[in-house]
């Protein structure tokens, strides 16, 4: 049993919302959402969605890489008071950022594999006989099967064909948006209750020793009660695809996160 469902199973009544971001999903053929595609719109999505369905303002928030920025997006915009007076964070609030660099990226600190992925699918037709196929083809260009998999799984039957389920085009604005924004005043200066938690993952290619040694100060400083705080994981035998590559240590991390505020 994975230990998220441990703690479904100890009685917890949590309400889990998994977002498909502007471009991505069901969000790519969403009318309204419109450019810029970035960072800052993306987490303003988030917020406009909560208010359009009478949510509380949520309790934990996690992004993964690029959606990882957008959790430390959403968390600066509600501390600064960008989504209005209804938009409070809770006493308690966890954001959970999967190996995502908070600061700018430099590309020279990367083997690009994320830039990879995407000028492999921009060059691909929008349109594929099926996902065995593509599976097939992306590991013959030399990535791994599971990332092949995973990339597979981003298609939609469309007739006789497969069709991509994100816009292509979109995705690569908001991954640009991504190298460019910058996130280390708020791990600097948390907001009161606030626990920002950054997992990086032990293989992924885009961690600069520099920033790795600048998050560890972070974590390791002392506050006083009117702040919030910074806490670091490492997580071991996974590169930047974590769910991919390591799932159960992932839970590990983040099970008891979510425990602490049951």
């Amino acid at each position: 049993m994975s230990p998220l469902m441990e703690i479904w199973r100890g009685g917890t009544d949590w309400r889990m919302v998994l977002v498909d971001q502007r471009n991505h999903g069901s969000s790519a053929d969403l009318e309204g959402l419109y450019p810029p595609h970035d960072i800052v719109n993306a987490a303003q999505d988030l917020a406009n969605l909560v208010k359009s369905q009478g949510w509380d303002w949520p309790d934990v928030v996690m992004g993964h890489s690029l959606g990882g920025k957008v959790a430390l997006q959403f968390a600066e915009s509600c501390a600064r008071g960008d989504y209005g007076e209804s938009a409070a964070l809770p006493k308690q609030e966890q954001l959970l950022v999967l190996d995502s660099v908070p600061g700018k990226v430099n590309p020279e600190n990367s083997d690009g594999e994320v830039e990879k992925v995407l000028e492999t699918l921009q060059n691909l037709p929008s349109s594929v006989p099926s996902r065995k196929w593509l599976v097939n083809h992306m590991m013959e260009l030399g990535f791994s099967k599971s990332l092949a998999d995973w990339i597979g799984s981003n298609l939609k039957k469309s007739g006789e064909h497969e069709t991509w389920s994100f816009n292509r085009e979109g995705a690569v604005e908001m991954f640009n948006s991504y190298r460019e924004t910058d996130y280390w005043s708020l791990l600097e200066n948390p907001p009161q209750g606030m626990e920002i938690t950054i997992v990086r993952a032990e293989k992924s290619d885009r961690w600069d020793p520099d920033v790795i040694q600048r998050l560890e100060t972070l974590a390791a400083r002392q506050r006083n009660a009117s702040e919030g705080t910074v806490a670091v994981h490492l997580l071991p035998n996974a590169g930047h695809w974590i769910r991919v590559d390591n799932p159960k240590g992932l839970l590990d991390i983040v099970a008891p996160k979510l425990a602490s505020l049951g």
